[in-house]
């Protein structure tokens, strides 16, 4: 499907947000800054804060699965996106978390090529695994290498392995079964079949026939899974709706839940909102939303979903959506946050975070009211979709 303005996917994977940077002074005609603020740096959370703890899911009817957990964190800079983070800033990002009440983690074998997956098991060891939930993916094996790795830029100083997709059923199980392992830990709640996309320009082949192997292969040997109780829920972890649209309405394995990174967001949600949610709805599909501020686009930075090619127009958008939260005492990140987790098919937000400051900051976000001017201000001028849930 044709994407419109203001998304721009990447070609090697769904990648959970990069959290978000520091407003300075040098804002220029954009509202935000005029250029690249270091990784690692904060924008401060402005409004009144309401609530001590994080949202929790209510029961929704006819929903297959929901998270208990409302937010989350995504787990690609556990794996060295972009820029390698030592063992113990992980760690120190991922207590952060936990002290500021995320209970929700999603990793996967290729962040970092098994990295992500084994700094997340370590911190959640002496954890009791009725506290929290995981979500982890299965479509490449990793296998021991020592030649030079793949997407070295992507990844810088990743597990010594290399990856082969594999959407059989065989090779599903053995992925989560070899996640169990890195993790070490007694449990995984949901899997999602990865980067089953068009945009996916690694896979071999057409995505279609992948689509193909998948729908007698990894569904259903995770559908068995769940019934088993070996899982609580899987599906779709994508860039594009496509393979998500597809299962939805196709006679193919029902998923329970699908990741939808680069989709949907205060910057760009039409499309989403009008045809990737209803179709899922009829199924009974709930959605984690990936990257929900445009892979930190909407903290500051000057990458769009992990790109430094910036879609014409979002910079204009950006400046205006932060002049009028500006406006209503609030910062842009706490009303990206708060729009993206807002729709009821919406189960949880996973925004990533590569320091401690960042996942308190958005962990924050999620507790401070929103005045309802706000919301009405950005409707009035045409910024979000006159159908967009917003929060209450």
């Amino acid at each position: 499907m044709k994407r419109r303005l203001f998304l721009q996917t990447a070609s090697a994977g769904t990648l959970a947000g990069i959290a978000a940077s520091q407003l300075t002074a040098a804002q220029g005609t954009t509202g935000l800054p005029s250029s690249l603020a270091e990784r690692g740096t904060v924008l401060p959370t402005r409004g009144n804060v309401t609530r001590s703890e994080l949202p929790m899911n209510e029961p929704v009817a006819g929903m297959r699965y929901r998270t208990p957990f409302r937010f989350g964190m995504g787990g690609t800079q556990m794996g060295n996106i972009f820029a390698a983070i030592s063992d113990e800033q992980a760690q120190a990002v991922l207590q952060a978390a936990w002290d500021a009440g995320v209970r929700h983690f999603d990793t996967s074998p290729f962040y970092g090529y098994g990295l992500s997956e084994y700094r997340l098991g370590r911190f959640l060891r002496d954890k009791k695994p009725d506290d929290y939930i995981i979500s982890t993916k299965v479509g490449r094996l990793l296998k021991a290498s020592r030649a030079p790795l793949p997407n070295a830029a992507l990844w810088p100083q990743p597990a010594p392995f290399n990856y082969q997709y594999d959407f059989t059923a065989a090779g599903a199980r053995r992925s989560v079964e070899d996640s169990l392992q890195r993790l070490g830990l007694p449990k995984i709640d949901i899997v999602y079949i990865h980067d089953l996309s068009p945009d996916n320009a690694e896979l071999p082949g057409s995505w279609r026939d992948h689509f193909a192997v998948a729908a007698t292969g990894a569904m259903a040997e995770l559908s068995r899974m769940r019934d088993e109780g070996l899982i609580r829920g899987w599906g779709l972890g994508i860039n594009t709706p496509d393979a998500a649209v597809l299962a939805a309405e196709s006679d193919v394995p029902t998923p329970d839940i699908v990741l939808l990174a680069c989709q949907y967001s205060i910057l760009d949600h039409e499309q989403t909102l009008t045809r990737t949610f209803p179709t899922l709805q009829k199924k009974g599909v709930s959605v984690v939303v990936g990257t929900p501020l445009n892979d930190g686009f909407l903290g500051g930075r000057n990458r769009y979903h992990f790109s430094d090619q910036i879609p014409a127009g979002a910079r204009q958008k950006r400046a205006r959506l932060s002049e009028v939260a500006e406006h209503h005492g609030i910062d842009i990140r706490t009303a990206a946050l708060q729009f993206a987790a807002a729709p009821s098919i919406v189960s949880a937000i996973i925004p990533g975070a590569r320091a401690a400051g960042q996942v308190r900051a958005n962990a924050q976000s999620m507790k401070v009211k929103i005045p309802a001017e706000f919301w009405q201000a950005l409707r009035r001028d045409g910024l979000i979709s006159p159908q967009a849930p917003v929060p209450a």
